[in-house]
């Protein structure tokens, strides 16, 4: 088989999905879990200062969707909903539970160790264009 059929079977083969489906379902999810962290800064807002509330919202978020991840049905959420749950800290909270989940066999130690694989490439590419763009701003600040 040469190439080119090996490349047409693949294409016919492949699930096709609507990027306009889907950028409307990451809009909505994504908007709702935004709306949600509006209700939860509020409800913070009420008994605590401004810095304790963030913190408070996004400890909120990071436990459910740890609990979420750890309960097993995080997997079908994400491929339903996409960026709308991968992109905001919940995405990355996942990260993290799924690589603790996975390297729970290899003790408690090594859970901790193994607990940034996933999420560390997120951290450090984070990083590293954090610093790119800091140093863009500054120097047309300049």
């Amino acid at each position: 088989m040469n190439k080119t059929k090996y490349k047409k079977i693949v294409k016919d083969l492949t699930p096709q999905e609507s990027t306009i489906i889907n950028t409307i379902i990451a809009f909505i999810v994504g908007g709702t879990i935004g709306l949600l962290s509006c209700f939860l800064f509020n409800f913070f807002s009420n008994y605590y200062e401004e810095q304790l509330s963030i913190s408070f919202t996004l400890l909120v978020l990071i436990i459910i969707s740890s609990l979420v991840t750890s309960l097993g049905f995080a997997d079908s959420l994400f491929s339903k909903f996409k960026c709308g749950l991968i992109i905001p800290i919940t995405g990355f909270a996942h990260s993290i539970t799924s690589s603790l989940i996975d390297y729970k066999r290899e003790g408690f130690l090594n859970m901790g160790s193994n607990a940034f694989k996933l999420a560390g490439s997120v951290i450090l590419y984070g990083i590293v264009s954090a610093i790119i763009l800091t140093l863009i701003k500054v120097i047309i600040h300049v």
